[in-house]
């Protein structure tokens, strides 16, 4: 019997400096670590409509290691993710704990967060998109097999050397991400 082929596309999404604020300090972003801090970045929640519009499932990809360094718990990321979640209805929000030593499958730049989401939702990885502000979202993304799209925030950290797109904000991205593009061939990214 043959397999059935995958037909879904989606929008990975990074969540702090993607869909949220981050928190800058000494030029690097953080996480926020409360409900006071959590603050939607302007245009995100016309953007994820526009995009779902298209029909893109929209799917958050965050590396939280803050948890495994003991600087918060995982109720406490849990509140600010089920915050955004009320507020702008995600198709799901997949979190990887770890921290860079633990050497998981989940913490991008490796892509298995994404890997796990297209299993589940039978997702069609070369006509869906990572969005991200950091280096290591584009690798994840290029590693899955999808576009990538890159939210430059001036960050004083190494940039990606490639991504598919570069601009400053989600809002912005989606034009571009909607428009009718060829498939990506096995070979492509």
């Amino acid at each position: 019997m043959p397999q059935q082929r995958e037909t879904r596309r989606a929008i990975f999404l990074d969540r702090d400096g993607v869909i949220n604020r981050a928190i800058v300090r000494a030029g690097r972003p953080f996480s926020p670590r409360t409900l006071e801090a959590l603050e939607i970045l302007p245009g995100v929640p016309e953007a994820l409509s526009d995009l779902r519009r298209a029909g893109f499932m929209l799917i958050v990809v965050t590396n939280q290691p803050d948890i495994a360094r003991g600087l918060m718990d995982a109720a406490q990321v849990e509140r600010l993710n089920a915050a955004l979640q009320s507020r702008l209805g995600f198709d799901q929000i997949l979190v990887c704990p770890h921290d860079t030593a633990d050497g998981c499958a989940c913490r991008k730049p490796k892509p298995g967060l994404l890997l796990r989401a297209a299993e589940t939702w039978g997702i069609h990885l070369p006509e869906s998109y990572m969005v991200g502000d950091r280096k290591g979202d584009m690798e994840a993304g290029t590693r899955a097999r999808c576009r990538t799209v890159f939210l430059a925030h001036g960050y004083d950290e190494p940039q990606p050397e490639r991504a598919d797109l570069c601009v400053k904000s989600l809002l912005e991205a989606v034009p571009w991400i909607v428009q009718p593009k060829p498939p990506l061939g096995k070979g492509s990214p």
